[in-house]
């Protein structure tokens, strides 16, 4: 029987795919080293434009945080400046000192300075007149200056605070400053007789958009947050962009430099003062650039392993040719064709292959040749032995029962068994063929019994149950009779005997049943009758069971179930076998 043929791999695509899961760990690696490589230089360098950034806008403010210092540190150390403001007396002397020393130095600065700021003198003189600027509720548009009287400060929260703690020279955010982006310098001014008497205070308020410049450099509407920071009260004092949960960012900066999980927080102090810049980086923006290119990566990655696996694939298609002959070759063995031979060009390792695979398959031919003829031949000694034993038994029973008719004067009994027993050899014989279809066997059993009814008229009933289609099944002949046979000569038991023949197919197989109503056999004659031929009725049932396992196999053969006075069954299993003739002639082909 032809073996099923196992579905496998071939070599060459088992390493096609060890080729392609290592070029995809390859790119995996190198695509994930570049990401990490592209978004550690990207970040790096955003890092630096805003450093840059930063340091320049540090520059710009120390600068001119030192130019408004020197505003208020030439107001102090102007001897004709503190004389004016101390001049009492004629009011129109008082006014004219005014004008001559008071506001030309008031308003000098004004004009140096770069950007707008207001100038505002409060003065303990009451001599002095007032100088109402722009109202100070209002953005700075334009440089002015004011000459107030002390009065107007003296109720304030944050000069009554500054008073206690006995602050000078200082910047900070007082009255309106918060609320319009200001920042003031703030400092007393002392008599020049000894340095301890107050004759006044200066005040410089300037924009702190002027202080810290452009902010082109600081992309606020991408989520980047600059402000100013005091840090001796931990004051904001300016913030330009996003104002959300910053202030816990801003604490949690422990140095120039820290990353706390949401922002870079980067800081820059300015000399001299308690100021630092502070600038708050999403790491999103630091990355904004990742996912672009790693989507470029990505696909760069891809686009390599699809070209890779398609040259995988077509060098294992083909480096796989050769050997996929060899596998045909090899499957054309395994279904008994031997005549196929390999050629392969060139001088490599296939070549010797074939050369080893051509010259087994001429020796396996020649071999099995001689072993099939030989096996063929002695299987057919041995079937032909066995049939040699059925036929003389049961010649000698019908012919020695003739001879008993004979004695009695049983003539029309006696021509009907000899005709019987020449239609039963007739078929016996079958031209000389092993093989027969089931339903000449099936004719070959009712030539039997018709040989029979002569003898035993009217005692015994046959029924003969067999399923459409096994008539044209091919099985040895002389497989059923035997068993009959049996049931006449051994299970008889009282003036009657029913007889069942039945036949199914049963998947591939055929199951054929012989029953009858005798008086059976105990276990222990029933396993003498199988293991010893020699015993009564023996030679049957062994030579049926012999015949067929030597034709199909030891799966195949004769089971018997058997109860003392209860009757016997005999089964038959055999394949469903309709190309028994053809096998038979291939194998007297063999044997010529």
């Amino acid at each position: 029987m032809e073996k099923r043929m196992r579905t496998f791999m071939p070599f060459t695509y088992k390493m096609m795919i060890s080729y392609l899961l290592l070029v995809l760990v390859t790119d995996v690696v190198i695509g994930y080293v570049s990401y990490t490589m592209l978004v550690q230089s990207r970040t790096e360098m955003a890092e630096t434009n805003i450093k840059t950034a930063m340091e320049q806008t540090e520059n710009n403010l120390s600068y001119q945080l030192d130019e408004i210092q020197r505003m208020s540190d030439t107001l102090f150390g102007s001897l004709s400046f503190q004389r004016a403001l101390q001049k009492k007396g004629d009011p129109l002397q008082t006014y004219l000192t005014m004008l001559d020393e008071i506001v030309p130095q008031i308003q000098a600065p004004l004009h140096l300075y770069g950007n707008h700021i207001r100038l505002l003198v409060y003065t303990t003189n009451g001599y002095l007149n007032e100088v109402d600027g722009d109202s100070m509720y209002e953005e700075i548009k334009d440089s002015d200056y004011y000459i107030l009287p002390y009065s107007e400060i003296t109720n304030k929260s944050w000069f009554n605070a500054i008073q206690d703690s006995d602050k000078d020279n200082i910047w900070l955010q007082v009255d309106t400053d918060r609320t319009l982006n200001n920042i003031s310098h703030f400092r007393k001014l002392v008599s020049y007789n000894d340095y301890k008497t107050i004759i006044g205070y200066v005040r410089i308020t300037t924009r702190l958009d002027d202080l810290l410049g452009d902010f082109k450099a600081f992309p606020t509407e991408e989520g980047l947050i600059l402000r100013l920071v005091d840090t001796s009260s931990d004051a904001v004092l300016y913030q330009r962009g996003d104002n959300g949960d910053t202030d816990g960012a801003a604490a949690a900066s422990m140095g120039p430099e820290e990353d706390n999980g949401t922002y870079l927080v980067m800081q820059n102090k300015i000399p001299n003062t308690s100021f630092v810049i502070e600038t708050l980086v999403p790491n999103e923006y630091l990355r904004k650039d990742a996912g672009k290119l790693g989507s470029v990566i990505f696909y760069v990655c891809l686009i390599s392993f699809l070209v890779m696996s398609i040259i995988g694939f077509l060098v294992a298609r083909l480096s796989g040719r050769k050997m996929r002959r060899i596998v045909t070759f090899l499957r054309s063995f395994q279904q008994g064709s031997f005549q196929k031979r390999l050629r392969f060009s060139g001088n490599d390792e296939f070549v010797h292959i074939a050369g080893a695979f051509n010259d087994m398959a001429e020796n396996i031919q020649d071999l099995i040749k001689k072993v099939y003829v030989e096996g063929i031949q002695k299987k057919q000694a041995e079937l032909e032995a066995l049939q040699a034993q059925i036929n003389p038994h049961f010649l000698y029973n019908t012919l020695s029962t003739i001879g008993s008719l004979a004695n009695l004067s049983e003539t029309e009994k006696v021509t009907g068994m000899v005709e019987g027993l020449a239609k039963f050899y007739r078929l016996t014989l079958n031209d000389g063929h092993v093989f027969i279809p089931l339903a000449k066997e099936l004719e070959q059993v009712e030539a039997y019994l018709d040989i029979q009814r002569i003898k035993y008229a009217g005692k015994f009933d046959v029924h003969i149950d067999m399923e459409r289609g096994l008539g044209d099944c091919k099985v040895i002949k002389l497989i059923l009779q035997p068993f009959v046979e049996n049931i006449f000569k051994h299970a008889w038991f009282g003036s009657h005997i029913a007889i069942r023949i039945s036949g199914r197919a049963a998947g591939n197989k055929v199951e054929l049943k012989v029953i009858d109503t005798g008086i059976g056999m105990k276990p222990d004659v029933l396993k003498a009758v199988m293991a010893q031929p020699g015993q009564s009725g023996g030679y049957g049932i062994r030579n049926v069971d012999d015949r067929i396992k030597l034709r199909y196999g030891d799966e195949y053969g004769i089971e018997i179930g058997s109860v003392f006075g209860g009757g016997t069954t005999v089964r038959i299993l055999l394949p469903i076998d309709r190309q028994g003739n053809v096998d038979e002639e291939e194998q007297r082909r063999l044997l010529a």
